[in-house]
């Protein structure tokens, strides 16, 4: 893949991503459909990896989609398009944050901008249960779960709700269901 084009989608994606890395998972997708290096199982197995590793989902997910795409020279390029907008942004807001304070204007864009960042995040949820979750070859409607995975993230989700413990704690768990269970 040519690394400009692989810089532009991501650049893209940073420019309009508002809301953290989960709200990149719409433009992901998006690529998977566009790009033949890059599949939704690939976008889910990404995202799986980005969560239980340190550091930032969005970047961690950029590097190893732009790796995917062009080696290692596209892990390099793919995180910067990605932070290139954010950067600048922050710096420009920042500034004008200090005298805009009390600005009613500025105050309506962030109340417009929390909804949209929602929105990301919850068709970015949405977009991971489907991968994980669903199975859109079920020959009936009642089949389209798949059992063993919804059992998991119930359970998983009640412990989280419940203990709170370290999120390893819960990826070391899920890691060891799937090869006793072999999802």
């Amino acid at each position: 893949m040519n690394l400009f084009v692989l810089y532009a989608e991501f650049f893209r994606i940073g420019l309009f991503s508002i809301g953290g890395g989960l709200a990149t998972l719409p433009f992901l997708f998006d690529l998977a459909v566009r790009y033949e290096w890059l599949g939704p199982e690939k976008v889910g197995d990404f995202l799986a990896i980005a969560q239980s590793s340190p550091g930032a989902v969005g970047v961690n997910m950029a590097a190893q989609s732009g790796f995917a795409a062009a080696g290692i020279p596209g892990a390099l390029i793919a995180p910067l398009g990605l932070v290139s907008v954010p950067i600048v942004v922050i710096i420009i807001v920042a500034r004008m944050l200090v005298r805009f304070k009390e600005n009613r204007a500025v105050e309506a864009v962030f109340s417009g901008l929390r909804p949209a960042a929602a929105g990301l995040i919850g068709a970015a949820g949405f977009g991971v249960w489907k991968l994980s979750l669903y199975n859109g070859n079920a020959p009936v409607w009642y089949k389209a779960l798949r059992p063993g995975e919804t059992l998991l993230f119930i359970v998983l989700f009640a412990l989280i709700w419940k203990f709170k413990r370290h999120p390893i704690v819960y990826i070391a768990a899920a890691g060891i269901a799937g090869i006793v269970f072999k999802f």
